[in-house]
């Protein structure tokens, strides 16, 4: 009788768990049947949603229910608090499974080359996301002494980051920020946060529900200026082309003809500002100098040599995420990504390189909405699927499941399972039912494993 099809899932966000929700989906599942276990690093699972999204949107937070529906499977195991690259690699995974596919995603700050980018004061939005979403690997405190601050980019990300920056801790309080974020933002001090794109309101990144969030605030100004509303042939094209591009401009252009009221905290929105330096003294985030930039026609912007320094003492850049590079794996430096074909890693002769696969962010970059992440996953399996039914993946030395237990057991790897992210959610849930909260997250890593049960 032929044994199951065993395939190793890296990464347990949502880009690995579509991945195996589409394994379980095949007619494979059903004969000779699949067995998956997928790697995490973090002690718990669901990657970017538990400590990417931010904590104010229960909305996306909810994929978490569908996740856990296709986690709750029995032909999968998860294995958390184990690094790829350090307590298991690519050799060993290899000698326990059919297949290999790498969802690891993107947690690090994409690099913005402009003078003063390392000035005390200028931060990458990633480490600040990490920093309220309670990521274990980060520092405890975040410095939050600016009055005025800047936040580069126009997308989702950017948005998040001036809405903590702007909200008042106990707006934030309901939601599941463990007490250092709490006691952090309580000592915020920024009453003003401009949000910097260098090109127009069509060509913003912002969802278009996210952007009205922003507005529903008791303490934030949402503040647009009428000169910034601008469109070209190429700007009206994507509005025409695009339901969200609209939306976004609609929403942009109802906020710049309205009267400023008098919400406490300021949040301006800029369009054709593009930032060329920030100033320090001392060592110090003292400003930003941007130059206005101006439509070309196509929806593309130019620089007009006209520059302007906003006096700001913290500059945030939200300009992408970038993905870490997977030790044996190739590697494509500029994008950040590993190269593939149809989800196949490919080598760089060409060649695919056997049993092994990616989907998500370290495929494709990090772009695009969590959903998005659906489709990557399909085709990844669809090829992997191919691969099995035509002899072209490996054979493994030890496919009995035991033998990875086993592996971790001999390497001391402490290690979360399925069902200790049931015990670490109730834990953190039971913190959060005396104050009448959903849960409060618990931050520590020897905490986490301990309530886990590891």
């Amino acid at each position: 009788m032929p044994r199951p099809l065993r395939v190793a899932i890296v990464g347990s966000g949502p880009a690995g768990i579509y991945a195996a929700d589409a394994l379980l989906k095949s007619d494979v599942a059903a004969d000779p049947g699949v067995s998956i276990d997928i790697f995490e690093r973090m002690p718990a699972p669901f990657g970017l949603i538990r400590y990417g999204v931010a904590p104010d949107h229960p909305r996306i937070k909810g994929i978490i229910t569908a996740l856990h529906q296709v986690l709750d499977k029995p032909q999968i195991r998860l294995f958390g608090n184990v690094d790829y690259g350090t307590d298991v690699h690519l050799d060993d995974l290899r000698a326990f499974y059919d297949g290999v596919i790498f969802a690891t995603g993107a947690m690090a700050d994409r690099a913005l080359p402009i003078p003063g980018i390392d000035l005390d004061g200028s931060y990458g939005a990633a480490d600040f996301v990490s920093w309220y979403d309670g990521h274990p690997d980060v520092p405890r405190t975040w410095p939050l002494e600016a009055e005025k601050v800047a936040v580069l980019g126009v997308g989702n990300v950017a948005l998040d980051v001036a809405r903590i920056l702007a909200k008042t801790a106990d707006e934030l309080l309901p939601t599941e920020i463990p007490p250092n974020v709490y006691e952090g933002l309580k000592a915020n001090k920024a009453m003003e946060i401009h949000v910097f794109g260098r090109r127009g309101p069509a060509q913003a990144k912002f969802s278009p529900m996210e952007l009205r969030e922003l507005d529903h605030s008791p303490s934030i100004e949402v503040i647009v200026d009428p000169e910034d509303i601008d469109y070209d042939d190429g700007s009206i094209a994507t509005r025409r082309g695009n339901k969200q591009a609209d939306m976004v401009a609609k929403t942009l252009e109802n906020w710049a003809i309205r009267d400023v009221g008098d919400r406490p905290h300021k949040l301006f929105l800029h369009f054709f500002e593009s930032p060329t330096e920030i100033l320090g003294e001392d060592g110090k985030v003292v400003g930003l100098r941007t130059e206005r930039t101006a439509l070309d026609g196509t929806g593309n912007v130019k620089g007009t040599g006209e520059f302007k320094d906003w006096d700001v003492t913290a500059v945030y850049r939200a300009v992408g995420y970038l993905s870490d590079k997977l030790p044996k794996l190739p590697w494509d430096i500029d994008s950040g990504t590993v190269p593939d074909e149809g989800g196949r890693v490919i080598q760089e002769t060409g060649e695919h390189l056997t049993s092994t696969y990616v989907t998500g962010w370290i495929r494709r970059g990090p772009v695009g909405l969590i959903g998005h992440t659906k489709g990557d996953a399909n085709e990844t399996v669809a090829n992997l699927l191919d691969d099995y039914a035509s002899g072209r993946l490996g054979t493994p030395g030890s496919p009995d499941p035991e033998a990875v237990d086993a592996f971790l057991a001999e390497r001391g790897v402490r290690y979360t399972t399925w069902d200790g992210w049931y015990r670490l959610d109730a834990a953190e849930k039971a913190l959060g039912e005396p104050q009448g909260r959903e849960r409060v997250k618990i931050v520590e890593r020897e905490d986490m494993l301990r309530e886990s049960g590891a």
